[in-house]
């Protein structure tokens, strides 16, 4: 006498006689199956999208001798194009007056103002880099460093679906209402950050914070010249971002919690309005009791 197989199934059938459609049934299959096809889209959607995680760790991207690009683009309103220049210095010796490579000066307002813009490169090193009159021939009568700035950035890829990033914070800033002869101290903390997508490809950019003061400084020979002074240092902590998908077993398990869930949360609202209905049928002909 041989074994049924049939005996360890665990998912016994029921006659189709012996059962019985309803329309109410029907809608809810309906709304059931429709509910668990928006939720599995859903699922489907967050599992394909990495999510963007960070964490922190003290290391200094790159190589140490490697520099660092640096854009600027700032209005001055009160001030002429012959006037304006840029120098820059740093903790290892160097010391640039009127750094002229790949900068552009154009006249605004009717060229009583200037739209300065500058692409250079500085060391990992403390240092600054600011906007004076320094290296001009002849000093204005008035110096006026009234400003705007459009840009400030440092590394060349600004990493614009990092959230929460602060990569240009200084941009739309306006400093128009103080006097003349007035210096003007952006103190900025960088912070190397780095990129890692889900392909393992890696990009390395620089945000930073600032604190900014104004001041008026003296010298036993009277008054300094004023400027616009961007002082930097690094930080030695590294952001890092990265791409991160769940593993697979998660999505399936998902899946099974969404179809499982679904049918038998539909099964009880099924039943449920089935025997309230059947109770109904007969409290009309008089047959509960």
């Amino acid at each position: 006498m041989g074994f049924d197989v049939k005996r360890l199934d665990i998912y016994r059938k029921v006659p189709k006689d012996l059962t019985k459609p309803t329309v109410t049934g029907a809608i809810i299959s309906v709304c059931c199956c429709s509910f668990m096809f928006l939720l599995l889209v859903c699922e489907l959607w967050y599992f394909i999208s990495p999510e963007i995680v960070s964490d922190l760790f003290v290391d200094n991207p790159g190589d140490h001798a490697e520099r660092i690009p640096v854009f600027v683009k700032i209005s001055l309103p009160r001030l002429k194009c012959e006037y304006v220049g840029l120098d820059i210095q740093d903790d290892q010796g160097r010391h640039e007056v009127g750094f002229v490579e790949n900068t552009v000066k154009t006249p605004i307002l009717s060229g009583n103002g200037c739209l300065f813009e500058a692409n250079f490169l500085i060391n990992k090193v403390p240092g600054n880099f600011h906007v004076s009159t320094h290296s001009a021939e002849e000093q204005p009568d008035e110096i006026d460093f009234a400003h705007v700035i459009h840009e400030v950035r440092f590394g060349r890829t600004p990493l614009v679906n990092v959230p929460d990033s602060s990569f240009n914070p200084l941009a739309g800033r306006e400093v128009l209402d103080k006097t003349t002869m007035e210096s003007h101290d952006y103190v900025m903390k960088i912070v190397p950050t780095v990129y890692e997508d889900i392909s393992g490809n890696r990009l390395v950019s620089y945000q930073y914070t600032y604190a900014y003061k104004t001041y008026i400084s003296f010298s036993p020979m009277g008054r300094f010249i004023p400027a616009i002074w961007f002082k930097y240092d690094l930080n030695p902590i590294t952001v890092r971002y990265h791409e991160k998908r769940p593993p697979f077993y998660t999505f399936i398990t998902t899946v099974c919690a969404i179809v499982g869930g679904t049918f038998t949360v539909a099964g009880i609202i099924d039943s449920a309005i089935f025997t309230a209905s059947e109770m109904f049928k007969k409290f009309e002909i008089g047959k509960l009791t």
